[in-house]
């Protein structure tokens, strides 16, 4: 089979999160089978970044830094790219969905956040998603999507979704985060707490993770518990910060805040290992791998109770009502005074990480691909004859 692929997030920058699922999927994607690849980008690059005998490169102009640049991109050039080289299929791992050529095309779906907060995106891109979200999924030949409150919502937001299936390839935690022993997690806290516990935050930064919630949750923390216990917030400023830069250059606790700006993997899975506990505020998401991935790690796991977060952490995790500070401080709080809470949570977290794994998901994408192509193939020759 010669697959075609949308790789444009994995060459733009340091990878995040779109980038590290296809990442990972597609790693495994092309392991486990034997089909021909050709991976679509939007810029030079000078490592491909994941190389292998059957994947072929190819840049195609222009670059999608906007909304114009983007329908160009996926709509004109790349579909002339797909169809030249003869692709029987196209995966498109970002949610949208190319709407020139036959090309069947699978397209996963992460969340709905820009039609759920669409204040928490630049204007440009609101008018985007807002104007081709809807056609992007009714191109699509088969969409996918990495959890069941996500299909939901899409069902839900959608009507005429509810008479299509949408299938599952949910992520799973990345190898590299594991336990980290007593010494080592001593040399990542003096690295980056001065010796101290932190709480973590990990992630690119900008509103929908609610980082306001979260300050304010911890200075009730430091007010009421006196804690030696620090903050960490790990990841690059994204968009629409300026007044949660305001709020941290006047924070009373300012000096308990440990920004580190990007962390390149390596060291996010040191600084994961370490943590006293990952809290994860966001107020939407799709699926939350970081939660798996502080699991894995052995690390308990403060989450907002979004559907998504609930689903991914099951009762492994705690969670608080989000935008809510006060139900994230009591949460700590209580993670904080029962040592057996936390060792539950250790526990249970980990034994919750396995239930993912990306072999299982891409060998559930390969039989989806297979199924597509078999179906298209099928539907052409009834048509023919």
């Amino acid at each position: 089979m010669r697959i075609a692929v949308t790789a444009i997030f994995l060459n733009s920058g340091p990878l995040e999160g779109y980038g590290h699922y296809s990442m990972e999927l597609l790693r495994q994607l092309v392991e486990k089978s034997d089909h021909q690849f050709l991976f679509l980008y939007d810029r030079p690059f000078s490592t491909p970044p994941l190389q292998h005998p059957r994947i072929s490169h190819q840049v195609v102009k222009p670059a999608t830094r906007q909304p114009l640049s983007q329908a160009i991109w996926y709509h004109s050039s790349a579909a002339r790219m797909v169809r030249r080289w003869k692709a029987d299929v196209w995966i498109q791992p970002y949610g949208f969905s190319s709407f020139l050529g036959n090309t069947p095309q699978l397209t996963i779906v992460h969340d709905l956040a820009s039609i759920h907060l669409p204040k928490a995106l630049p204007w440009y891109h609101r008018w985007h998603y807002r104007l081709f979200t809807g056609a992007a999924l009714k191109k699509a030949a088969l969409l996918a999507t990495v959890s069941r409150s996500t299909r939901e919502d899409m069902q839900q937001v959608f009507p005429f979704l509810r008479s299509r299936n949408i299938e599952l390839l949910p992520g799973a935690p990345r190898s590299g985060f594991h336990p980290l022993d007593w010494e080592k997690k001593t040399e990542i806290k003096n690295r980056y707490s001065g010796g101290q516990e932190y709480f973590l935050v990990a992630g690119s930064i900008h509103p929908r993770k609610d980082l306001m919630t979260l300050l304010k949750a911890f200075s009730l923390f430091k007010k009421w518990q006196k804690s030696s216990r620090k903050l960490v917030i790990a990841g690059r400023w994204a968009w629409q910060n300026e007044e949660l830069q305001e709020k941290i250059n006047s924070y009373k606790y300012r000096d308990e805040l440990v920004i580190t700006g990007y962390v390149p993997e390596e060291e996010l899975n040191q600084l994961t290992g370490a943590a006293y506990a990952l809290i994860y505020p966001s107020r939407w998401e799709g699926f939350g791998l970081p939660i798996l991935e502080a699991m894995q790690a052995g690390v308990p796991v403060i989450a907002s109770n979004h559907p998504a977060l609930v689903e991914t952490g099951g009762t492994a995790a705690l969670y608080f009502d989000a935008g809510q500070p006060e139900p994230l401080y009591e949460q700590c709080l209580r993670l904080y005074k029962d040592e057996s809470l936390k060792s539950r949570l250790i526990t249970q977290g980990i034994e919750r990480a396995q239930l993912y794994s990306w072999e299982k998901t891409a060998l559930e994408l390969n039989r989806l691909l297979n199924l597509l192509v078999t179906e298209e193939r099928i539907e052409s020759e009834t048509i023919k004859s």
